[in-house]
């Protein structure tokens, strides 16, 4: 797989919009125990802060989507943090821990459908403030839905066929694949963490009703049922011209196969999937990773362009492809399309971020609904860091920023948690719904072990501030392949930060992004030079060295030696 830098102007660049601070907060099961037997109950939450580092007031905009409410209302959460509310208004508040109850004033103690109060406060706070993960209003979780309660229940309810929750990882088992899992169980120190959940890769023809010995997808599914799983993650990867900007993770079809894209791919995918069997499983499509990217940044004449992206952005395969997908799978109730976009350290860049998300909202609605996209990917496969905790964006050394610094060139991102929640506000802006989520793959990003910096770096200039703190140890933003030193990432996890439907790991540790030297097979997977150690390096990549790890088998292979690093990298380290 092929994650390219991005293509950098160095003139004017278009302001970034800021993100909106409203931010509709889901956890995707509704139906809770309610004092009216048969009310609808559901409602909505927009949390808006002003904080100004040591506290911060905030407005918690509570919407009624259910039938009206007599006889008073409760609203609570719990802070992630040790935020203290220590005023507030248009509610009685009280706190205990981290437990905050909001009851209605004496003036408005009814709440009909469609009707909104904001009770509002002034809290102190010390290290971060991220927001409450989950809120209730009279005990009915507010996702933005709403579910009858009757009878009640306090358990998760099992999803109605047709009836997508608003995130397919809340309060879900997720599928863990036993080939998967055999292999990490295998390596010394694995079984600590051979029962995390991965996703499942249908990367050729073959591999739909399985290929080399290995499981096809209905065995997934199958297996998945047994598992008792409520979600599974599938891979969809052939696009015909696979990934124009590299080597390793070029696929089967040529640039012009899309009939049999269609034909001989997706439809037998999308006829397993729909298959009454798996009705109750939760589906998450994974929908042709690195594609519409390289559109973006591999295109045109620049050193960074190439033949084959030229080729694929003038056949137009890959938008007409993805369409197709997105119609065929979004069809089925039980499956939840998410779109590729890239990294922060490839759309990043101001001519990327809004012109990839442009044309990521063309191909949605080239699908025929905006609605057949449940959210979006970010890191898949890739090293990026999850979260720079040395320094920001808006650092400066002796006057110069750090996005002057030669790591971050200018970027607006310093790592993927705070481009993904950028990135999401701006495809709303674009027209998708405020109930969409993010996925970041955290599968070998944690980047821990006896390099990561312990603190921020010199400040004797910018470049040694940046350098120094930097917990992503490559040699560049740009080296993509089996990288050394990298760790696995945080595990696999729901609702994690507003926005972020889920860490995931999406890329099976340990599994190979291409082999470091030309090695026949039927898979049509090539060499790219970028998988070898000795490699100087390409425009792509500033022209620096690969910093692969040597010996590597060809892309979606088991990778011992890669494994076994990650493990001992690991951050959070595995116990």
């Amino acid at each position: 797989m092929k994650h390219p830098p991005a293509r950098r102007s160095r003139g004017a660049r278009r302001g970034l919009a800021a993100a909106s601070a409203a931010l509709l907060l889901a956890s995707g099961t509704v139906a809770l125990a309610q004092t009216q037997a048969s009310a609808a109950a559901g409602c909505r939450v927009d949390y808006t802060t002003n904080d100004w580092g040591s506290g911060f007031t905030a407005n918690v905009a509570v919407t009624n989507l259910g039938d009206p409410i007599t006889g008073g209302w409760t609203l609570e959460w719990d802070f992630p943090g040790n935020q203290r509310v220590t005023s507030g208004w248009n509610g009685t508040f009280s706190q205990s821990g981290a437990h905050v109850t909001v009851t209605n004033p004496s003036w408005s103690s009814t709440l009909g459908t469609g009707a909104s109060v904001t009770p509002g406060f002034q809290a102190t706070y010390s290290g971060s403030n991220a927001a409450p993960a989950r809120f209730t209003l009279n005990g009915t979780v507010c996702d933005g839905t709403t579910g009858p309660t009757d009878p009640p229940t306090t358990d998760p309810p099992t999803d109605p066929p047709g009836d997508r929750v608003d995130n397919p990882y809340a309060g879900a088992d997720v599928y863990v694949n036993p080939e998967w899992s055999a292999n990490a169980a295998s390596e010394p120190g694995g079984s600590a963490v051979a029962d995390e959940p991965t996703g499942v890769w249908m990367d050729r023809i073959a591999a739909i009703e399985g290929a080399s010995g290995r499981m096809g997808l209905r065995d997934h599914l199958d297996e998945a049922v047994d598992q008792g799983a409520d979600t599974i993650q599938v891979v969809v990867y052939n696009l015909p011209g696979r990934d124009c900007a590299a080597l390793a993770s070029n696929g089967e079809l040529g640039p012009d196969e899309i009939d049999r894209y269609k034909a001989e791919f997706i439809d037998p995918i999308a006829e397993i999937l729909g298959d009454d069997a798996y009705a109750g499983l939760r589906i998450v499509t994974v929908v042709e990773i690195d594609s519409l990217p390289n559109l973006v940044t591999n295109v045109g004449t620049g050193d960074v362009a190439t033949e084959n992206c030229n080729e694929m952005l003038e056949n137009g395969n890959y938008q007409k492809g993805i369409a197709y997908a997105l119609q065929k799978l979004g069809a089925i109730p039980n499956v939840y399309n998410y779109i590729d976009i890239g990294h922060h350290g490839w759309l990043g860049w101001d001519d990327n971020f809004s012109s990839s998300a442009d044309l990521l909202t063309e191909v949605a609605q080239q699908s025929g609904s905006l609605g057949n996209v449940a959210g979006f990917i970010t890191n898949t496969a890739n090293y990026g860091a999850l979260k720079e905790p040395h320094f920001t964006i808006d650092d400066s050394v002796g006057g110069t920023s750090v996005r002057q610094s030669s790591w971050v060139d200018w970027n607006r991102y310093v790592d993927e948690l705070s481009y993904a929640q950028a990135y999401r506000q701006e495809l709303i802006g674009n027209g998708f719904d405020q109930g969409i989520g993010m996925l970041i793959d955290t599968s070998r990003n944690g980047w821990g072990g006896s390099e990561r910096p312990a603190g921020p770096g010199p400040t004797t200039d910018v470049d040694a501030y940046v350098d120094g703190g930097r917990t992503d140890r490559r040699i560049h933003l740009g080296n993509w392949c089996n990288q050394s030193g990298a760790g696995l990432g945080e595990r696999p996890t729901a609702n994690p930060e507003p926005g972020i439907d889920a860490y995931v790991w999406i890329k099976p540790p340990g599994e190979s992004d291409g082999a470091s030297e030309e090695i026949p097979n039927e898979e049509g997977k090539g060499f790219d030079e970028m998988c070898d150690p000795a490699y100087g390096g390409n425009p792509r990549n500033g022209n620096n060295p690969s910093g692969a790890l040597p010996d590597a088998p060809i892309s979606g292979h088991w990778f011992s030696a890669q494994f076994r690093e990650l493990l001992a990298n690991a951050y959070p380290p595995v116990q």
